[in-house]
């Protein structure tokens, strides 16, 4: 497995398909290969970001996730 560090730059759109169930954002963002720590036991990769960009990741997650629910059933019971 490649692991890799990831840097966001800056959020440009979020969007959502209701018939596959997933959410894509398209970003800006700095991807270097990086070699796993010694005392990792699973390789992983790392996404960095400001807090800026994490606020406005919530707040795109947030609106998505209502248009995924706008688009469900009222009675789910």
């Amino acid at each position: 497995m490649k692991t890799h560090r990831i840097e966001l730059q800056k959020f440009k759109s979020a969007s959502n398909s209701s018939t596959r169930g997933t959410v894509s954002f398209r970003m800006d963002c700095l991807v270097l290969p990086q070699k796993p720590k010694d005392d990792e036991t699973e390789p992983s990769s790392v996404l960095e970001m400001s807090e800026a960009d994490a606020r406005v990741l919530l707040v795109l997650l947030k609106k998505q996730i209502a248009d995924f629910d706008s688009r469900k059933a009222k009675s789910r019971f």
